[in-house]
């Protein structure tokens, strides 16, 4: 039996997906009835339960010998940080009472960077926690969400601009959360090993500027990577609901990015997607 958390997100529903289609029990661990009776249908096994719910969570755990897990970020927190470092400590807790053999864990690039990368932060706190508690661990260090750009399609098609915090030419490393969550599967069904780290990113590396030239092909008009300053992080993320914290977080993050402070530990040892930007993005329009 195989263990799911974030099943109805975007990576947690592929691993799980992928778990299912190879003939693996799975069991989901949901935040309500409604939003597993999808996983129900399909042949998984249904909790539901939080983190906070320590009792239900961690008999959740009892009796799988892998599991996939994230921290679903609540970026509206006040103190953003604090609540996520709260949420590993109880997702800790499980996996040691559980005794579950294998653990892998959705992290980020970046990840091994002590300070200054704002929410990169926290995931470096959960690879550090359940590094003292997991039999093993197996770290998921993937780059920049393709699906990231869903939230601005819409400027893209209606205004035919684009609007980003990045440098318009300047490539990085994209991948799409399919990639990352058959990743996953892969490495659950392979069980664990000691503590491994797989860093991951798309078949190459994309700009905002290719962003907006495939989304040109895609409208059928044409769309232009608009870069906004930094200054206007924080302003445009709690217009949308964040927490001063978790804009301010995000600030630091997108400054690191622009001087190249973030990166992967192991350059040279990449594993890479198959799901071009092309292919994400049309799925996502």
């Amino acid at each position: 039996m195989f263990i799911v958390l974030g099943a109805t997100g975007h990576t947690g529903s592929v691993v799980a997906e992928t778990l299912l289609a190879h003939g693996q029990p799975v069991r989901v661990v949901v935040r309500s009835i409604d939003k597993g009776a999808p996983w129900k249908a399909k042949g998984a096994e249904v909790v539901v339960a939080t983190y906070d719910d320590t009792k239900t969570m961690h008999k959740a755990f009892e009796g799988t010998k892998g599991g996939y897990l994230l921290v679903p970020p609540n970026y509206q927190a006040k103190a953003w940080l604090a609540e996520q470092q709260r949420t590993m400590d109880q997702a800790a807790e499980a996996i040691k009472a559980s005794g579950i053999p294998h653990v892998a864990f959705l992290s980020s690039v970046g990840a091994h960077i002590p300070e200054g990368t704002g929410p990169i932060r926290a995931v470096r706190y959960g690879e550090q926690k359940l590094g003292s508690v997991a039999k093993n661990l197996t770290i998921l260090r993937p780059c920049s969400f393709m699906e990231n750009w869903a939230p601005v399609l819409g400027a893209a098609k209606d205004q035919g601009v684009l609007p980003t915090f990045l440098a318009p030419e300047v490539k990085i490393p994209m991948i799409s959360t399919k990639d990352i969550g058959w990743v996953a599967a892969e490495r659950l069904m392979a069980g664990g090993k000691g503590r491994r780290v797989v860093e991951l990113a798309g078949p190459e590396e994309y700009s905002p500027a290719d962003v907006a030239a495939a989304l040109s092909r895609i409208f059928g008009r044409a769309v232009s990577a608009q870069s906004a300053p930094l200054s206007a992080v924080v302003p445009t993320l709690k217009s949308f609901g964040f927490s001063d914290e978790a804009a301010t977080l995000f600030e630091e993050m997108y400054t690191a990015f622009s001087r190249g402070a973030v990166g992967y530990e192991h350059p040279d040892s990449l594993v890479r997607g198959r799901v071009t930007l092309a292919e994400a993005l049309r799925a996502m329009v």
